[in-house]
């Protein structure tokens, strides 16, 4: 298992383990992650699984796809450059010890 960090909206932070080859959403719902709603159930089309990457200490994230792109840019709040989508990141040995901030204000 890999071990990643979400801060929840409020500002809680949980230590989570997430099993390689998954999407990082399925973790963050297993696991009650506030905030993770997750509506479409992974197909890169609602945001409502939106985080902001705040620390890979393995080394950076692949970019997004461009549907995932297009999907922060027009449906997520508050997009920034370390957007990205929960159901579309893979979990790997890479993500260990990455930390993600669930967006807030949908």
């Amino acid at each position: 298992m890999v071990k990643v960090t979400f801060i929840e909206e409020s500002g809680k932070r949980r230590e989570i383990d997430a099993r390689p080859g998954d999407p990082l959403m399925y973790a963050a719902k297993d696991a009650g992650i506030d905030g993770i709603i997750a509506e479409c159930g992974g197909s890169a089309m609602c945001a409502t699984c939106h985080c902001y990457l705040l620390e890979a200490p393995n080394g950076p994230l692949p970019e997004p796809r461009i549907d995932e792109a297009d999907t922060i840019e027009f449906n997520a709040h508050a997009p920034q450059p370390t957007s990205r989508l929960t159901c579309q990141v893979m979990v790997s040995e890479a993500l260990e010890g990455a930390v993600f901030q669930v967006a807030t204000g949908r």
